[in-house]
């Protein structure tokens, strides 16, 4: 695994040497324990030196001073490691790096478990050695130790006391002897007999020796027969003698002690003090022991009391190092955990972070057999799995992305070719929420699609085209079709369309309605073309027939007049009337076959640029001066710009447009021309507006078709040449009533062939 050197810092410039960094926390831990376990040994050596009978004095208690040293060192170490421990987490905790919340809880959690309990039995054990001391060395206790010792020593007094008593005894006897039985035999009798027949209170060994030496007497208890009883040296002897007084000799025995009273006695009546009698006792091994234990109990005992406030002292420095150890060790082992944790949780983060950087090959080296390494096992079979399912998901999103880009390559191709389809498209759903709106359907209806775009079509059409779609929807479901058409009229915005619509109900695979279709064809130019066609037919056979017989017939009348000239000299001449009217309404019937020929041959279009201004104000400048009695008014609302226009031809929809204006107005008003631009700068406006009459409903209907007219004497060609020439143009032309009274006409000219602005 490759891991940077600090992976909570998450440099991945540096590589996490993970063998050198386990080899240093191996060697750490085993300082440790080595120094864990040299903390038992050297109490345990303190407390064999205080139990000890080594009564050396405290100024030269090396030994003490050296475990109480060496465990203040191994405080310190100990210290030491959790001071460096602690610096630690205080600066991953000042850069804020992973993991040190989780170990300063640990810790915290440690030492919390082991403070309060160790400073509590720190401060009972205090109690309890400051108790016990004062118990141990009270005056009631020094008391008893003291009269025990009395009691003892006193046991010596008592043996002393019960020897010389014996030995006066023995003394007296001896004297009274008479001479017959002072012989060695009959005292030694004698003796044996006193030794039989005083075994508890008796005396153990007797002997006496003459002060010549010339014989001595020895009886012994069964007890010393086999004891080999020390001599009794010269100078106590001499001393008997000198002094004349008993003296008493303690000596040593492999069994006891032997308490000895040697005095000077006589042998036999009114003889003199000539031999020296020596009166033993046996003190047994165990009372011995009682004394001597008794003995060195109270020799320790006021050796103690002397060092009782330095032992104090002591016993304090060692709880007081104990406690310590307990606290160091508890942080030290919560800090060791946290690390145990905490770090394999750095590595994991590390590698997640790796992970969701996107290097899904990246996999852990498993450092240990407990659940981190579960762990780690669990993330590195995570890792292949989301390696194995990007590749998986990568082949995916590929194949679906090219899938999306032909999805999509065909939408936008659908789409294309809905928004150029000559034909107007609106689908609905199957609530009749408006999802679709194609370009030629947008433009016809005159409407702006992203205010329909998710509304249902009630709640935004008009009423009356709301109830055609209803109409439609309708007839699908009472009959079952899947295809309705009908032809209807629609007037949208004055102006009158005829429309073939064709309302399909969509289904999906399972046959179930998704929504509707309506798709709708503009036969609006068809028909007024298929109109326009046929009167140009009507108006071509009409001229053909009606311009042969024309000049003949005025011919004729003007040869008549030629020929009789005296009869057009008389008043009142009926032939002079008759020939007038003949050449008159030929000369109307010539300039309605002109017409004619004119509607049935439209010359074509020949577009060059021009200026559609000054031709209105060129055109406008003959009405005003033939026609004083009406107002004219010309307005532009911004400069025109030259453009491609058939000059002549739309000068003859002006004046077409303005002799009509004239007729209606013949007393006198005001008439409006006004030039404008659309917000796109792409069509020319231009308006011609009186305040005339007016022009009803029904007659808007039919006001461009061929051979209406409202006037008496009105062909019924000049706004159809208007509308065709407008048309040719690729324009439109509108009217709508003036406000109050009158009518406008609107001409729409677009400025094609890459004109711009100037």
């Amino acid at each position: 695994m490759t891991s940077p050197a600090h992976p909570d810092r998450l440099d991945k410039k540096q590589p996490y040497n993970a063998k050198k960094i386990r080899q240093k926390r191996k060697l750490v831990r085993r300082a440790i324990v080595f120094c864990l376990l040299l903390i038992p040994f050297f109490l345990w050596m303190q407390s064999q030196l205080l139990d000890s009978d080594l009564q050396l004095p405290f100024s030269n208690n090396i030994l003490f001073f050296a475990v109480i040293n060496i465990n203040v060192l191994l405080v310190l170490f100990v210290l030491f490691l959790v001071l460096r421990y602690l610096a630690e987490l205080l600066f991953e905790r000042k850069t804020n790096r992973i993991g040190n919340k989780l170990k300063t809880k640990l810790i915290a959690s440690f030492l919390s478990l082991t403070l309060i309990p160790t400073i509590l039995l720190f401060f009972v054990s205090l109690q309890f050695v400051s108790t016990s001391m004062d118990y141990w060395f009270n005056a009631s206790i020094e008391d008893s130790l003291t009269e025990s010792l009395k009691l003892a020593q006193s046991l010596l007094h008592e043996k002393e006391e019960q020897a010389n008593l014996i030995s006066e005894t023995i003394r007296k006897q001896l004297q009274t002897l008479d001479v017959k039985t002072t012989s060695p035999g009959s005292i030694q009798k004698n003796l044996e007999n006193i030794l039989r027949f005083n075994p508890i209170n008796g005396p153990d060994f007797i002997k006496i020796i003459t002060a010549d030496k010339n014989y001595e007497i020895t009886v012994r208890a069964p007890q010393l027969r086999n004891i080999i009883i020390p001599k009794i040296p010269r100078s106590v002897y001499d001393t008997v003698i000198a002094s004349g007084r008993s003296e008493n000799l303690l000596q040593e025995l492999k069994i006891g002690d032997l308490v000895n009273c040697i005095a000077l006695i006589s042998i036999g009546k009114d003889q003199e003090e000539s031999a020296i009698l020596i009166t033993s006792l046996l003190v047994k091994q165990k009372q011995l022991r009682r004394m001597t234990t008794i003995s060195q109990g109270i020799e320790s005992y006021r050796q103690l009391k002397h060092f009782k406030e330095p032992f104090k002292f002591w016993l304090l420095i060692i709880l007081l190092i104990v406690t310590l150890l307990v606290i160091f060790a508890a942080i030290w082992f919560g800090l060791y955990i946290s690390r145990g944790i905490t770090d394999p949780l750095k590595n994991l983060v590390f590698a997640t972070r790796r992970v969701a950087d996107g290097d899904l090959a990246f996999t852990m080296e498993r450092e240990s057999n407990d659940e981190i390494g579960l762990l780690v096992d669990s993330f590195n079979q995570m890792t292949v799995n989301l390696n194995l399912s990007n590749t998986k998901l990568a082949e995916t999103l590929a194949a679906l992305e090219r899938s999306s880009q032909e999805s999509v390559q065909r939408s936008r191709y659908t789409e294309i070719i809905l928004q150029n389809v000559s034909a107007g498209v609106i689908s609905l759903d199957e609530n009749g929420k408006i999802t679709t709106i194609n370009r030629f359907a947008e433009k016809l209806l005159n409407i702006d699609k992203s205010l329909f775009i998710g509304l249902n079509f009630n709640n935004v059409l008009p009423p009356y085209q709301a109830q055609i779609v209803n109409g439609f929807i309708d007839e699908l479901k009472i009959t079952g079709k899947i295809t309705v058409e009908q032809h209807i009229k629609l007037n949208v915005l004055g102006k009158n369309y005829s429309l073939l619509i064709n309302f399909t109900r969509l289904e999906d695979e399972d046959k179930q309605s998704v929504g509707f279709v309506l798709v709708f064809d503009n036969l609006t130019k068809l028909e007024k073309m298929q109109r326009m066609a046929a009167w140009r037919e009507v108006a071509r056979r009409i001229a053909h027939e009606i311009k042969n017989p024309l000049t003949p017939i005025q011919l004729s009348a003007q040869r008549l007049r030629r020929r009789y000239p005296e009869i057009l000299k008389e008043k009142n001449s009926i032939f002079d009337q008759c020939t007038s009217t003949i050449i008159t309404q030929v000369d109307e019937l010539k300039t309605l076959v002109s017409e004619f020929s004119q509607f049935a041959r439209m010359p074509k279009v020949q577009k060059s640029t021009d200026n559609l201004t000054e031709l209105t104000k060129r055109t406008l400048f003959l009405y005003k001066e033939a026609h004083k009695e009406i107002a004219f008014i010309c307005t532009e609302h911004e400069p025109i710009p030259s453009f491609n226009f058939d000059g002549e031809q739309i000068k003859r929809c002006l004046i077409n447009l303005l002799d009509n204006a004239v007729a209606v107005l013949p007393n006198g008003g005001t008439i409006t021309l006004d030039l404008s631009l659309n917000e796109e700068k792409e069509s020319v406006f231009l308006k011609v507006a009186d305040n005339g009459p007016g022009i009803s409903k029904e007659n808007k209907l039919k006001l461009f078709e061929p051979y209406f007219s409202t006037k008496k004497t009105g062909t019924g060609l000049g706004l159809a040449i208007v509308s065709t020439i407008i048309a040719d143009h690729s324009g439109y032309i509108r009217v709508k009533d003036n406000q109050p009274t009158g009518s406008i006409f609107t001409i729409e000219l677009p400025m094609q062939n890459g004109n711009t602005l100037q």
